[in-house]
């Protein structure tokens, strides 16, 4: 098969076609995108049917905004700044076409707030340029010596989204650019670099016009920045794997084509093994096409170097220490692995409110104001759904909440059920939060079992909750997997499972290692939600593609020099090329680190870390 592929003739003519319905499916796979307002919590939970019941209540089908002032000198407000403040009022109402509640003054006297509101129905653009056009009215209508800060619902999603803008070129960037740099430090050939990076944009233009479509038919919600991450990581992982073995197979054999198909032959198995796709079939063709000319100027030649000669430099150096005292070596290791792993203790899963941004936000601003005058509940109160029946015995029973600051109607549904609006005193999302949720379910279900909690804070809870469920489940299945598909490759059955186990333990320090330098960079001390099943699942199905690729080529050499040197070898042969492709991983994923979105560094840190750590262990 590989032969054929590779043929003079073939080459050129698979390329082409690849070309062509690569092109054709970018053009072809044009949806409209993921459903508007999907909620990352599922509708059968309690928050999300809290919330479905709470937007039928809401009868003019507009989001609140929280329009907060307060004086620059941090002092009280002055008749002239109530002023201001009215002649804001009037604008926000002629702007959103609705009335502006408010003023509302904070009881030091040191905050007004004013309550505006935009379409619940706009798509996210038009909710977006909403918002930035008030913020834009509010500060050219007030003096500067008013602060004006914007929050709210609407906001704090228009301030996420904005985190976005220009993320994809940004990886797109840092990826050419580190894997240029690595080719080019590693065969000194200026051509080398286009041939997988072309590949792989074309794959990820495919892909994400697939999950386009996806999005639009299934109601899925996709993170093109994360999808792009993936595919631009494993595509640029698994290229150096194949390149390399084909410059080995260079210096064995004059006809390219030769060489191409015997690398075909030794790396396919631990690739495929992992998971490749297409695009490495792709890859394969436009390297016989381009033939060994890629390498220019250093174009290996079989005269080069002896086939079966001895491997030397580092990776060799250490690989002969680690099979002269495997004991200690193990020892060592397990040690480092353990110190590393030891950062995970205590920490704290979920990110409070505002600790969602590891830069400081519109919204953000504006929730510390609101906060600091008015209460920290107060610009996310928790939302119960209650029987109109039951109203006043589950009042009182949410009264009776600790950190219950207030509990008021909010509204009512058309199944004869009342809103009401209960204004906590913790940080939305923090951990008080979730207790003051936890409690207040447990109070009014003991008075109406059929009431439901909702807000902010629950939903939070409800994601963590099922956060933590989901990594019960799919970490023992993903190991699973991994075991079955080493004992696949390895074709034995106790060295899969050492070869797992050194797989989790990894994970689990590359865990702790991006803990800790997540904490020194982003000084957030808890990990988001979904960090650890993400990062768990990243690190553990890319140290594996490691583990195959190293495994695959020990058994190899082992054939002929036997177990001990055959992995000697092997660690010589592919060292390079492992902790390079682990380099490129880690840039790509690291790049995510720059987008202000905490969950999107840590998961960046923590991989990106864990890339450069996993291959060395």
């Amino acid at each position: 098969m590989s032969r054929l592929l590779a043929g003079r003739r073939a080459a050129p003519v698979v390329v082409g076609l690849f070309l062509l319905l690569a092109l054709a499916a970018i053009g072809l796979l044009k949806g409209s995108g993921p459903v508007a307002g999907m909620d990352a919590v599922p509708d059968s939970f309690e928050s999300s049917r809290a919330a479905a019941l709470v937007a039928e209540a809401d009868a003019d089908g507009r989001d609140q905004l929280l329009v907060v002032l307060s004086r620059a000198d941090g002092g009280e407000l002055t008749a002239e700044d109530a002023a201001d403040v009215e002649t804001l009022r009037a604008a926000l109402a002629e702007e959103t076409g609705a009335e502006a509640l408010g003023p509302m003054p904070s009881e030091d006297g040191k905050a007004e707030l004013l309550v505006a509101s935009i379409p619940s129905d706009a798509s996210t653009d038009a909710a977006d340029a909403q918002v930035e056009e008030l913020r834009t009215l509010a500060g050219s209508t007030v003096p500067e010596s008013l602060r004006v800060g914007i929050t709210g619902g609407p906001a704090v999603a228009a301030d996420v989204r904005g985190a976005f803008a220009g993320a994809d070129l940004t990886l797109l960037a840092v990826t050419i650019a580190v894997v240029a740099v690595l080719l080019l430090l590693t065969y000194r050939s200026p051509v080398l670099w286009i041939l997988p990076l072309t590949v792989v944009g074309l794959a990820e233009r495919v892909t994400m016009g697939l999950l386009d479509v996806l999005g639009e038919r299934a109601s899925l919600a996709f993170d093109a920045g994360v999808v792009s991450v993936l595919v631009f990581g494993a595509g640029t992982n698994y290229a150096p794997l194949l390149i390399s073995r084909y410059r080995e197979e260079l210096h064995r054999h004059e006809d390219h084509r030769e060489a191409l198909a015997a690398a075909w032959r030794g790396t396919v198995p631990a690739i495929l093994a992992s998971n490749a796709t297409v695009v490495i079939a792709l890859l394969s063709l436009l390297l016989a096409v381009a033939g060994r000319r890629v390498f220019w100027p250093l174009v290996p030649r079989p005269s080069d170097e002896a086939p079966d000669a001895a491997p030397h430099g580092l990776f060799a150096r250490a690989a002969r220490g680690v099979v002269r005292r495997p004991l200690i070596s193990v020892l060592v290791s397990l040690l480092v692995l353990g110190v590393l792993a030891t950062g995970l203790i205590g920490t704290r899963v979920g990110l409070a409110q505002d600790e969602q941004f590891a830069t400081a936000t519109e919204a953000q601003a504006g929730f510390d104001t609101l906060a600091a005058h008015y209460g920290a509940g107060q610009g996310s109160p928790h939302t119960v759904v209650v029987p109109t029946a039951e109203l006043d015995a589950v009042t009182t029973a949410a009264e009776g909440i600790p950190g219950v600051a207030s509990v008021s109607p909010a509204g009512t549904t058309p199944e004869d059920g009342t809103v009401l609006s209960v204004v906590g005193t913790a940080s939305p999302g923090s951990a008080a939060a979730l207790i003051e949720v936890r409690e207040l379910r447990a109070a009014v279900h003991g008075v109406a079992p059929d009431a439901l909690g909702g807000g902010p804070s629950a939903e939070a809870l409800d994601v963590r909750e099922a956060s933590f469920r989901d990594l019960a489940v799919v970490a023992p299945a993903i190991l699973l997997v991994v075991l079955v598909v080493l004992a696949l490759l390895v074709r034995a059955l106790v060295a899969p499972v050492l070869l797992m186990l050194v797989n989790l333990l990894s994970a689990v320090a590359s865990i702790g290692l991006g803990l800790g330098v997540g904490l020194a960079l982003l000084g957030v001390e808890a990990l988001d939600v979904t960090v650890p099943l993400l990062a768990f699942l990243f690190l553990v199905v890319l140290g594996v593609d490691y583990t195959m690729f190293l495994v695959h080529r020990a058994r190899h050499e082992a054939g002929g020099h036997g177990t001990a040197e055959g992995m000697v070898r092997a660690v010589g042969a592919t060292g390079v090329v492992i902790t390079s492709a682990g380099v490129v991983l880690a840039a790509v994923f690291a790049a995510l680190g720059v987008l202000p979105l905490v969950v999107l560094g840590q998961l960046g840190l923590i991989v990106g870390s864990g890339c450069c750590w996993t291959p060395c262990s």
